[in-house]
């Protein structure tokens, strides 16, 4: 292994959690290795991969858990959210009953999860335009509603603000820490389908980014 990969100045873990099939194994590749694969197996309880982000020069170690959402392996996977400085809990776009149980994860993290778990609402498959059964309004709200840090809408298949998502977390958990992080207006900002400010804005550019200098909140 390499030494500088096993370095770090801040170590977070995040926790992955949603219903079945809605794309947390792809979600998790495509952060680890930017790629998509279009059969991944079921995860098996859980399952966990670590890749180390630099955000202003801090070396920040994201270790991401990505959870079963079958209900036979609930027990197991209840068992890590206590640890997990940030869950992001994920639905499927294109199936409504997906979004519906954002509720029950919601409840369950709530029940199990440390009491300042920083959460994230993340709508995948966003390539599925067509067959769009939740409006990305109707996330705006529940998170705003639940005191989420965001909703944001992503695609493993594309790419598409998955990082984001990541970088996003990472560096509101180096603020809870006391750590200063400038507002990210550049790069990273862009493409990311967003609420901020109480607008929903889509990015589709670096240039476009300045347009909202408070990436993904709610």
């Amino acid at each position: 292994m390499d030494p500088q990969e096993d370095s770090f100045d801040f170590l977070f873990k995040i926790i992955l959690i949603g219903d079945s099939n809605v794309g947390k194994t792809c979600l998790v590749q495509s952060f680890k290795t930017g790629q998509f694969s279009e059969r991944q197996q079921n995860t098996i309880g859980v399952d966990f991969t670590v890749r180390t982000l630099n955000i202003e020069g801090r070396r920040v170690k994201m270790q991401v858990w990505d959870t079963a959402g079958q209900e036979r392996f609930r027990t197991i996977t209840q068992s890590y959210y206590r640890s997990a400085h940030g869950a992001m809990i994920a639905y499927d776009i294109s199936r409504r009953a997906t979004f519906d149980s954002v509720q029950r994860w919601i409840h369950e993290l709530q029940q199990f999860g440390a009491a300042n778990v920083l959460t994230a609402l993340i709508g995948n498959k966003r390539d599925l335009e067509a067959e769009r059964e939740v409006r990305f309004e109707e996330a705006c709200k529940l998170a705003e509603a639940k005191g989420m840090l965001a909703a944001v809408e992503t695609s493993a298949r594309d790419a598409w603000s998955v990082e984001e998502a990541f970088v996003m977390m990472a560096r509101q958990l180096l603020l809870q820490n006391g750590m200063s992080v400038k507002q990210d207006d550049g790069e990273a900002a862009a493409r990311v389908l967003l609420r901020t400010n109480s607008h929903t804005v889509s990015l589709s550019s670096p240039s476009s980014a300045h347009d909202s200098k408070k990436p993904c909140e709610c």
